[in-house]
C-alpha cells in the first residue's frame, strides 16, 4: 500500500534478503550453514522471540565492511519508498557488531553512505537510532554510548531491543540518564513479551517518548488511559506480532481496540524480511485482516508523522500529513 507514511520501527539488520545474505557472504568469503537462498527462506520460521533472535545474530555475520551496510540500508530503502515509506526512524544494533570485531565507525559510516543520499536516490527522509540489546549488560550499553559519541552528529536518538523478558527498563537507567545529558531522543520496545509494568518502567525511569510495541498495554486499562493523556505514541508491527506468537493469527490483534481505546497508534515492519512484510505489506495486511476503513488507515498514516522525530523541521512533518489527507485509495 503506497498511502504516505512514516516507519519507525524498523531494525535495519532485519531487512537482510536471503539474497542479499548470499551475496554479501560471498564477496566476504563468509560460509553460511544453508545450501540456497530457498533452503535459509525456510529458517525463516519461528517459535518466539529467542528462536529469531537466534537466526538474526547468525546472519549478521555477512555484514562486515561499510559497503556491506551501505548496501543493506539501500536495499530497505528502495522496498520502503516503493511501499509509500516518505520518513524512516532507522534502529540499528551496534554492539551485536563490535562483538563480532566490526568497529562503531564502520557501521554508522556504512549507514550513513545511503541514508546521507537516501532523499536524492529515494525521497526518503532518515534519522538513525543506536539501539542497546537488553540482554547484554548495562556496562556494556554504556560503553556503546561512550563509542557512538564521535558520531551523534549522525545519531538522532537511543532504543533498547532484543530479548525483553527478565531484562526490565531499569537495568538501563543510568545509560538512559546520560543519553538524555546528550541531547538523544529516548524510546524503547516494552510489553511485547514483556508485562504492562515494562511499559511504566520505560516511561518513569527512561523516559521514553514512544514505547516500541507496547502492544500489552492493554491489560492494563490505568497505563492505557495514561498513554492516551500524554500522547505517547506506540510502534505497533503487527506481522511481526503475529510470526512471533505475540498474537495468534491477525484477525485477533487489538489494533482496532487500541485505536478506539484512543492510543496513538502507528503501524510498522520490525524486521521485515524475517516476518513477511515491508510497510505497506503490514498496512495492506491490517486493511484486509481487521477491515481497517480509508480513515483509519489515514488515521495510521498521520499517526506516525505526528509521533516522528521532525520537531527540527515541522515544515516538513506538514508536507507529509498533506499528501496523506491528499492520497487516494486504490
Amino acid at each position: 500500500m503506497s498511502l504516505p507514511k512514516a516507519e519507525l520501527h524498523l531494525h535495519i539488520e532485519g531487512t537482510l534478503e536471503p539474497e542479499l545474505a548470499f551475496a554479501l557472504a560471498a564477496r566476504n568469503g563468509v560460509t553460511l550453514p544453508y545450501a540456497d537462498t530457498e533452503e535459509l527462506r525456510k529458517a525463516y520460521l519461528f517459535d518466539d522471540l529467542q528462536t529469531f533472535l537466534n537466526l538474526y545474530y547468525e546472519l549478521m555475520a555477512v555484514l562486515r565492511t561499510e559497503a556491506d551496510f551501505a548496501d543493506l540500508a539501500d536495499a530497505y530503502l528502495a522496498r520502503a519508498a516503493a511501499q509509500g515509506v516518505r520518513h524512516a526512524e532507522i534502529f540499528f544494533d551496534p554492539q551485536a557488531h563490535i562483538a563480532r570485531g566490526v568497529p562503531m565507525g564502520t557501521v554508522v559510516e556504512g549507514l550513513w553512505r545511503a541514508l546521507g543520499r537516501s532523499e536524492e536516490t529515494h525521497g526518503v527522509s532518515t534519522q538513525l537510532i543506536m539501539c542497546f540489546l537488553r540482554d547484554e549488560s548495562a556496562e556494556s550499553a554504556m560503553d556503546t554510548l561512550r563509542a557512538a559519541e564521535p558520531y551523534l552528529d549522525r545519531i538522532v536518538g537511543i532504543g533498547l531491543d532484543s530479548a525483553e523478558v527478565g531484562h526490565p527498563p531499569v537495568k538501563f537507567r543510568e545509560v538512559y540518564e546520560a543519553a538524555a545529558g546528550l541531547g538523544l531522543r529516548r524510546v524503547a520496545h516494552a510489553g511485547e513479551e514483556g508485562p504492562p509494568a515494562y511499559i511504566t518502567e520505560a516511561l518513569d525511569l527512561l523516559g521514553v517518548e514512544r514505547v516500541d510495541h507496547g502492544l500489552r498495554c492493554m491489560e492494563d486499562p490505568e497505563l492505557v488511559e495514561r498513554l492516551v493523556r500524554e500522547r505517547v505514541p506506540l510502534t505497533l508491527c503487527p506481522l511481526s506480532n503475529v510470526r512471533l506468537r505475540a498474537v495468534d493469527v491477525l484477525a485477533e490483534h487489538p489494533l482496532p481496540a487500541m485505536m478506539d481505546a484512543g492510543l496513538l497508534c502507528t503501524v510498522n515492519s520490525d524486521d521485515p524480511a524475517y516476518f513477511g512484510g515491508y510497510a505497506g505489506d503490514n498496512f495492506g495486511a491490517v486493511r484486509e485482516a481487521l477491515g481497517l476503513g480509508e480513515e483509519r488507515l489515514r488515521e495510521l498514516a498521520r499517526n506516525s508523522f505526528e509521533a516522528s522525530f521532525l520537531e527540527h523541521d515541522e515544515e516538513r512533518r506538514a508536507r507529509y500529513i498533506a499528501e496523506v489527507e491528499a492520497y487516494e485509495f486504490p
